[in-house]
């Protein structure tokens, strides 16, 4: 299975949000990293037939999925930033009417809901109403309802926003086992949610993709641009408030260690160290602070 996107453009106004990407996408996870307002959401909407492209156009297996109508809806799995729910369902009852409306039977429906409750550890919480649940349990269900359908195309817009540390290692477990077979485009700004389950990552910036490629191949890109520094406390603050740093540790003794992304050594006895996924982030997007895009 293969879905392109061929020259993909969508324009508001004036605006270009996403400018002529094209790439071709094979089963496994795809973490389409960037900073907020890089374009992401707006190119999975089109990848989920929700916004027309204003140019370029997508193919699954070679066939234009517009032409391909719910024939290919049928195979997306989709959750948006903000995904609409009813506030008095129960999660099961939620989970079966999606169910439903994906075209399964009550008693399948049924079976597959619970199952996919489980596996988001929201079994014990299945018959409670959802207007009861915290931020992170309706992002769970969430990622389950996008999984209702077993899609061949899982569509995941920021899903680990809200999930603590535990359930953000469930669910990398979760959609690892599930991407074996599938396309899943992972989308999110936060760099651990592809670091140790994306077998490719496409960097994004200002509507356009400016990096592709493995983890390894990614974080190569910033060799030689990341820098140790020991240095005073006084100096270190400098350093923070007017260099990228990654972070920056303290000693007791008023010494501090920081961490500093830059093309150019930052001082003369800075030492170069090897580059993290965190670090080509910032080495791409520190200047982005303040950009609005879609």
């Amino acid at each position: 299975m293969e879905l392109t996107l061929d020259r993909l453009t969508k324009q508001f106004g004036a605006r270009i949000a996403v400018d002529r990407v094209s790439a071709t996408l094979t089963p496994g996870v795809i973490g389409l990293l960037g900073a907020n307002g890089a374009g992401k959401t707006t190119l999975m909407r089109m990848v989920c037939d929700v916004l027309r492209p204003t140019g370029g156009q997508i193919l699954l297996d070679g066939r234009d999925t517009t032409d391909m109508g719910d024939e290919y809806r049928a195979l997306l799995g989709y959750l948006p930033q903000d995904f609409g729910y009813y506030p008095d369902f129960t999660a099961l009852d939620f989970m079966r009417y999606m169910a439903t409306l994906k075209g399964f039977g009550k008693r399948d429906g049924r079976e597959r809901s619970i199952r996919l409750l489980e596996e988001v550890g929201l079994a014990g919480d299945a018959r409670r109403k959802i207007k009861t649940f915290s931020g992170g349990m309706k992002q769970r269900l969430g990622i389950a309802q996008a999984m209702i359908n077993d899609p061949q195309i899982l569509v995941l817009d920021e899903p680990t926003a809200g999930l603590d540390p535990k359930e953000r290692v469930r669910f990398r477990n979760l959609i690892a086992s599930f991407a074996q077979d599938k396309i899943v485009i992972l989308s999110t700004h936060i760099v651990s949610d592809v670091e140790f389950i994306a077998n490719r990552i496409l960097v994004m910036r200002l509507g356009s993709f400016v990096m592709d490629g493995s983890l390894q191949q990614i974080v190569a890109q910033a060799a030689g641009k990341v820098w140790e520094c020991h240095t005073d406390a006084r100096r270190a603050d400098a350093m923070v408030a007017g260099m990228s740093t990654a972070n920056v540790r303290y000693a007791g003794d008023g010494h501090a260690v920081v961490r500093v992304v830059a093309d150019e050594r930052p001082m003369e006895d800075a030492v170069a160290v090897d580059p993290t996924l965190e670090d080509l982030y910032l080495l791409v997007f520190s200047d982005l602070a303040t950009d609005g895009r879609a």
